[in-house]
């Protein structure tokens, strides 16, 4: 009788299903379920936003990134089947083994950057290997629940403690993960997160785990190992920073909406975001100069001007050189930049501290969204925003953007955009001149050669009555001397950069508009030869 018994409790013991387990445990098992829920968005949020900034096009990462986690997570729900015994400790190793996946994860894929080329195959094999945890964990945690409630309470309170962890992890990841823990240490945040569930129910149900001392030694080493990691995640992603630039990083910051990088040689600093140049101290003013003075000198007046982007503070500092502007709005989406543009001594110097002048009020805000609200018309507006190389920033180089800009530029006012490179990538630059002109300016196109950044070009955008004379090219070259003081252009740099050479113009009218309803920019700017670049 006695053998009977043991034999029946062996078979208990390994059965998560007829174990007796402690009251207490069910309080604590949900709270691990709604951490499971918590971690798990976050993990695929973390791991998107590091694959859109280190293999670039935001839009395609994070649907790829999402897509992979969630097909892992169901290859993970359906192994957990095979977890038929000794279910608490699977999910208690599942626990354990997330919570060094998510640790290591920023820190290891820095790590590789300085030494492999492709990093796709890595991020997309973490990202998962995490998935697949957290699908074995959901159905594992249900099993466990079952002896605390029946089925149909079971199930909707598991799935209703794990969306609300979710929901929390979201809202935790876009105001306060991101923004202040960045890249570097959410993740390990994340990890302890995972490790404290695990080590939360080994205390509980201490009782009916086999060989729960090395359980413990288990968590002793992952707790020193976490230690170690906080300790060196920013040099280790600091190296890989430094890999992928030929300078020296000086700078670097994640914010909710890029990475921001600053490196330096010699006298001479480059502001990078996501990982393109927006300009170098060494010949920005050959980029600055033509944004900025041919407009000015067409504008039929330049008291109030408006700029798109330009955190950084150089095209305001070029406006600042006109006794006549009264007023300059600058709306840049990501107040990490400005702030930096107003803080960094280097960049203070440069921009000759644009940024506080009085004449200019700084808006955080997107661009799309500022010209729907605004009420002032303008009578030039600079667009100096990043290439269009997703979809999102297309959409600001679409016909609609620019007839919505039109709305707000005075009659005889002036529109200029940065347009990318007619060298590098043609359809594209002459897609933004066909659709400026869609949105009702009367438009040509000019270019310069910039040393760091090779050839490169604008559009700048009439608005003129009907019946005017759409003829902008001739006038532009007919422009005097300039009225301020520049360092590069003059009169005949002005004539020089309104001509084109064979074959860069001709067959204009065989490139589309980029509409919202069809944003073909992106898909020209790819296609570009930014190989040579």
């Amino acid at each position: 009788m006695k053998s009977t018994s043991v034999s029946e409790q062996n078979l208990a013991d390994a059965t998560i299903g007829e174990m007796r387990l402690p009251r207490s445990g069910g309080t604590v098992l949900k709270l691990c379920i709604f951490a499971t829920g918590f971690s798990g968005i976050v993990a695929e949020y973390a791991m998107s936003t590091l694959a859109s900034y280190l293999l670039g096009n935001a839009v395609l990462q994070w649907t790829l990134t999402i897509s992979l986690m969630l097909f892992a997570m169901g290859v993970g729900s359906r192994f957990s089947k095979y977890a038929e015994q000794r279910v608490l400790e699977s999910f208690i190793l599942a626990e354990m083994g997330l919570s060094v996946l998510c640790a290591v994860s920023a820190p290891l894929i820095y790590f590789l950057a300085g030494f492999v080329e492709n990093l796709a195959i890595f991020i997309y094999g973490l990202s998962m290997a995490i998935g697949f945890l957290i699908g074995l964990e959901v159905p594992l945690a249900t099993r466990i629940n079952q002896e605390y409630e029946e089925l149909r309470v079971n199930i909707s309170t598991v799935m209703e403690k794990d969306y609300y962890g979710a929901l929390l992890g979201g809202l935790l990841f876009a105001f306060v993960a991101l923004p202040y823990l960045g890249l570097t240490y959410t993740p390990i945040v994340l990890g302890l997160v995972n490790l404290a569930a695990a080590l939360a129910l080994t205390r509980v149900f201490a009782g009916r785990l086999k060989s729960a001392h090395y359980y413990n030694f288990g968590f002793v080493l992952l707790f020193l190992g976490f230690f170690v990691l906080s300790a060196v995640a920013e040099p280790i992603v600091m190296y890989g920073e430094q890999k992928k630039y030929r300078d020296k990083v000086v700078y670097q910051e994640q914010t909710p909406y890029q990475r921001i990088v600053l490196t330096r040689w010699k006298d001479d600093y480059w502001l990078y975001l996501n990982g393109h140049q927006q300009f170098s101290s060494y010949d920005e003013a050959l980029y600055h100069e033509p944004l900025v003075h041919p407009a000015m000198a067409l504008s039929g007046a330049r008291r109030n001007v408006l700029i798109l982007g330009g955190g950084d503070g150089l095209a305001a500092r070029e406006l600042l050189k006109y006794d006549d502007v009264a007023r300059i709005v600058l709306v840049d989406l990501d107040p990490a930049v400005t702030r930096l543009a107003n803080e960094h001594p280097f960049l203070v110097a440069l921009n000759e501290g644009a940024l506080e002048d009085p004449r200019v009020q700084v808006v955080h805000q997107d661009a799309y969204t500022y010209l729907k609200q605004t009420k002032t018309l303008y009578d030039v507006v600079l667009i100096d925003l990043p290439d269009p190389k997703t979809i999102d920033l297309a959409r600001l180089y679409s016909a609609e953007f620019y007839r919505l800009a039109q709305r707000q530029v005075t009659t005889g006012g002036v529109l200029v955009t940065q347009a990318g490179s007619p060298f590098f990538s043609r359809e594209a630059f002459l897609c933004i001149w066909n659709s400026m002109e869609a949105g009702g300016f009367a438009v040509t196109g000019y270019h310069n050669h910039i040393p760091t950044m090779g050839e490169w070009g604008w559009v700048l955008g009439w608005n003129l009555p009907p019946g005017a004379d759409q003829n902008v090219r001739e006038r532009l070259l007919a422009l005097p001397e300039p009225a301020v003081p520049t360092r590069f252009l003059n009169r005949d740099a002005i004539q020089s950069m309104f001509r084109f050479g064979k074959g860069v113009v001709d067959d204009r009218a065989k490139v589309p508009v980029n509409r919202e309803t069809d944003l073909v920019l992106q898909r020209l700017y790819k296609n570009g030869r930014w190989d040579f670049y």
